[in-house]
């Protein structure tokens, strides 16, 4: 059923909220084939007319129309270089574990930050997030441009920006599948029903007919989760036994 905005409007102040339409975007989502096809500029929200915009930003999350996450990227990318020339002039007069806690701090946590959204985007655009992670591992133990640097991230004990993705999936599923994480989280997480006893937890993986399924929780979660070794889906495991094992795992694909 389609809404217009005045039925919008009028569910919320139903619940006695208001539509701000100062402060509301608009963003057609769709492949760059269908975009080009949409010849609306603007949208008239009650009594203001809105320009459609190509970005939008949720939560510190820059969302494009594409679903790409390009500009989430490139924002990550400037924010981390910024940091790492801030951190250049004091960092040789710290020592080694308190030069990595800043960048853990820093850099790290912005990797981190909402990085299951990451999941299924380009290698190019992960690429860009890889360099930024490098160049802080090399700020932080003096490495050279030209050394391998996945030495120094083992040294460091820093998951990969891709295993970094895939180890913030995995442990959403195992909060889901013991009943740990949101309800909205256990329902994408369903284990394969089973005709005997099993020491091992298998989800049910969708089927998907998009790029864009594919990279949504209830089709990446499963998958990512059924990748693992079967020592990591026994239903014993504790949530911090589970996650010493998967960084373990995740350390040995590098």
């Amino acid at each position: 059923m389609l809404m217009s905005t005045t039925d919008v409007d009028n569910w919320l102040k139903a619940s006695r909220l208001r539509l701000n339409e100062s402060k509301t975007q608009v963003m057609w989502l769709g492949s760059s084939q269908q975009l080009q096809r949409l010849n609306t500029p603007h949208v008239d929200i009650l009594s203001t007319r809105v320009d459609v915009a190509d970005t939008a930003g949720d939560l510190a999350v820059i969302i494009d129309s594409q679903l790409s996450l390009s500009a989430q990227v490139a924002a990550l990318s400037r924010s981390g270089y910024f940091q790492l020339r801030q951190l250049r002039p004091i960092i040789r007069s710290l020592t080694t574990e308190a030069a990595k806690t800043i960048a853990q701090a820093f850099i790290s946590h912005r990797l981190d930050y909402c990085n299951s959204l990451l999941y299924g985007i380009s290698d190019s655009l992960l690429q860009c997030l890889q360099s930024v992670q490098n160049a802080a591992a090399r700020l932080v133990t003096g490495t050279r441009r030209c050394d391998h640097i996945t030495p120094v991230l083992r040294q460091l004990h820093w998951l990969p920006v891709r295993q970094r993705i895939h180890f913030k999936i995995a442990g959403w599923v195992f909060q889901a599948l013991t009943g740990q994480a949101p309800a909205y989280l256990d329902d994408d997480c369903r284990l394969i029903s089973r005709l005997r006893s099993s020491d091992i937890r298998t989800c049910v993986t969708p089927r998907t007919s998009t790029r864009f399924g594919d990279r949504s929780f209830s089709a990446a979660g499963p998958q990512v989760w059924n990748g693992l070794p079967s020592a990591l889906l026994a239903p014993d495991l504790t949530f911090d036994r589970f996650k010493r094992g998967l960084k373990t795992y995740l350390f040995t694909l590098v």
